[in-house]
Protein backbone atom coordinates (compact mmCIF):
# COMPACT_ATOMS: atom_id res chain seq x y z
CA UNK A 1 0.00 0.00 0.00
CA UNK A 2 1.55 2.81 -1.23
CA UNK A 3 0.87 6.88 1.09
CA UNK A 4 2.28 9.48 -0.66
CA UNK A 5 3.07 12.90 0.46
CA UNK A 6 3.65 16.45 -1.66
CA UNK A 7 4.97 20.18 -1.40
CA UNK A 8 3.69 22.29 -3.88
CA UNK A 9 6.66 24.52 -3.47
CA UNK A 10 9.15 25.00 -6.53
CA UNK A 11 6.67 22.79 -8.67
CA UNK A 12 4.95 24.42 -11.97
CA UNK A 13 0.79 23.17 -11.82
CA UNK A 14 1.89 20.65 -14.90
CA UNK A 15 4.93 19.25 -12.73
CA UNK A 16 1.94 18.94 -9.65
CA UNK A 17 -0.70 17.88 -11.19
CA UNK A 18 1.37 14.84 -13.56
CA UNK A 19 3.00 13.51 -10.77
CA UNK A 20 -0.07 12.52 -9.19
CA UNK A 21 -1.47 11.96 -11.87
CA UNK A 22 1.62 9.47 -12.97
CA UNK A 23 1.40 7.83 -9.33
CA UNK A 24 -2.41 7.06 -9.17
CA UNK A 25 -3.23 9.21 -6.30
CA UNK A 26 -7.02 8.92 -5.62
CA UNK A 27 -7.92 10.95 -2.42
CA UNK A 28 -5.33 14.51 -1.92
CA UNK A 29 -5.13 15.45 2.03
CA UNK A 30 -4.10 19.13 2.09
CA UNK A 31 -2.41 18.61 5.52
CA UNK A 32 -1.93 22.56 5.75
CA UNK A 33 -2.83 24.57 8.19
CA UNK A 34 -3.86 27.78 5.39
CA UNK A 35 -5.08 26.62 2.61
CA UNK A 36 -5.80 29.95 1.40
CA UNK A 37 -2.85 32.24 0.96
CA UNK A 38 -2.31 34.01 -2.05
CA UNK A 39 1.18 32.15 -1.72
CA UNK A 40 -0.73 29.25 -2.59
CA UNK A 41 -0.95 30.17 -5.89
CA UNK A 42 -2.67 26.83 -8.32
CA UNK A 43 -2.51 25.42 -4.84
CA UNK A 44 -5.76 27.59 -3.28
CA UNK A 45 -8.13 25.26 -1.60
CA UNK A 46 -11.11 25.74 -3.88
CA UNK A 47 -9.32 25.97 -7.02
CA UNK A 48 -7.06 23.06 -5.86
CA UNK A 49 -10.42 21.05 -5.25
CA UNK A 50 -11.84 21.88 -8.46
CA UNK A 51 -8.70 21.40 -10.64
CA UNK A 52 -7.45 17.97 -8.99
CA UNK A 53 -11.04 16.50 -10.07
CA UNK A 54 -11.55 18.40 -13.26
CA UNK A 55 -7.87 17.24 -14.62
CA UNK A 56 -7.23 13.76 -12.74
CA UNK A 57 -10.56 12.67 -11.12
CA UNK A 58 -8.81 12.80 -7.33
CA UNK A 59 -11.03 13.41 -4.43
CA UNK A 60 -10.07 16.63 -2.18
CA UNK A 61 -10.10 17.02 1.59
CA UNK A 62 -8.88 19.19 3.98
CA UNK A 63 -8.38 18.77 7.09
CA UNK A 64 -6.71 21.09 9.86
CA UNK A 65 -6.39 18.25 12.02
CA UNK A 66 -3.20 17.14 10.41
CA UNK A 67 -1.79 20.33 10.71
CA UNK A 68 0.57 22.10 13.36
CA UNK A 69 -1.27 24.50 15.57
CA UNK A 70 0.27 27.88 14.76
CA UNK A 71 2.11 28.64 17.85
CA UNK A 72 4.26 25.19 16.82
CA UNK A 73 4.37 26.73 13.50
CA UNK A 74 5.65 30.44 14.46
CA UNK A 75 8.26 29.02 17.09
CA UNK A 76 9.43 26.77 14.73
CA UNK A 77 9.92 29.65 11.67
CA UNK A 78 11.02 32.45 14.51
CA UNK A 79 13.93 29.72 15.72
CA UNK A 80 12.34 29.85 19.16
CA UNK A 81 12.31 25.84 19.07
CA UNK A 82 14.42 23.33 16.76
CA UNK A 83 13.56 21.03 14.41
CA UNK A 84 13.57 18.10 17.28
CA UNK A 85 11.36 19.99 19.59
CA UNK A 86 8.58 20.22 16.72
CA UNK A 87 8.87 17.26 15.95
CA UNK A 88 8.39 16.20 19.63
CA UNK A 89 5.43 18.65 19.99
CA UNK A 90 4.08 17.62 17.03
CA UNK A 91 3.88 13.87 17.76
CA UNK A 92 2.28 14.57 21.10
CA UNK A 93 -0.04 16.60 19.06
CA UNK A 94 -0.96 14.29 16.56
CA UNK A 95 -1.99 11.47 19.66
CA UNK A 96 -4.20 14.24 20.88
CA UNK A 97 -6.02 14.77 17.81
CA UNK A 98 -6.48 10.82 17.36
CA UNK A 99 -5.29 10.56 13.70
CA UNK A 100 -5.37 6.93 13.22
CA UNK A 101 -9.34 7.24 14.13
CA UNK A 102 -9.44 10.27 11.66
CA UNK A 103 -7.73 8.17 9.20
CA UNK A 104 -10.10 5.31 9.41
CA UNK A 105 -12.93 7.68 8.65
CA UNK A 106 -11.67 8.94 5.97
CA UNK A 107 -10.18 5.84 4.08
CA UNK A 108 -11.35 3.06 6.24
CA UNK A 109 -7.82 1.94 6.78
CA UNK A 110 -7.17 1.80 2.84
CA UNK A 111 -4.48 4.87 2.48
CA UNK A 112 -3.60 3.39 -0.88
CA UNK A 113 -3.29 6.21 -3.52
CA UNK A 114 -3.60 8.72 -0.68
CA UNK A 115 -1.28 11.98 -0.99
CA UNK A 116 -0.56 14.16 1.68
CA UNK A 117 -0.85 17.92 0.98
CA UNK A 118 1.98 20.82 2.19
CA UNK A 119 3.75 23.41 1.09
CA UNK A 120 7.48 22.35 1.99
CA UNK A 121 9.32 21.39 -1.06
CA UNK A 122 10.99 18.28 0.43
CA UNK A 123 9.97 16.33 3.65
CA UNK A 124 12.43 16.41 5.88
CA UNK A 125 11.72 19.14 7.98
CA UNK A 126 7.95 18.83 7.01
CA UNK A 127 5.05 17.63 9.12
CA UNK A 128 3.69 16.14 6.04
CA UNK A 129 6.81 13.47 6.59
CA UNK A 130 5.96 13.08 10.39
CA UNK A 131 2.28 12.01 9.57
CA UNK A 132 3.56 9.36 7.04
CA UNK A 133 5.89 7.91 9.29
CA UNK A 134 3.18 7.58 12.17
CA UNK A 135 0.45 6.23 10.01
CA UNK A 136 3.56 3.78 8.96
CA UNK A 137 3.93 2.68 12.14
CA UNK A 138 0.20 2.60 13.12
CA UNK A 139 -0.82 0.31 9.97
CA UNK A 140 2.65 -1.53 9.66
CA UNK A 141 2.02 -2.05 5.94
CA UNK A 142 2.40 1.10 4.52
CA UNK A 143 5.38 2.74 1.94
CA UNK A 144 5.99 5.93 1.75
CA UNK A 145 6.64 7.80 -1.16
CA UNK A 146 7.70 11.35 -1.21
CA UNK A 147 7.10 12.87 -4.80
Amino acid sequence: MRLYTIGFTKKSAKEFFELLKKNNVRTLLDIRLNNSSQLAGFTKGRDLEYFLMEMAGIKYIHDVDFSPTKQILNDYKKKIITWGEYEKLFEKLILKRNIKDKVNKYFNGNLDGVCLLCSEATSENCHRRLIAEYLKNSFDYIEIIHL
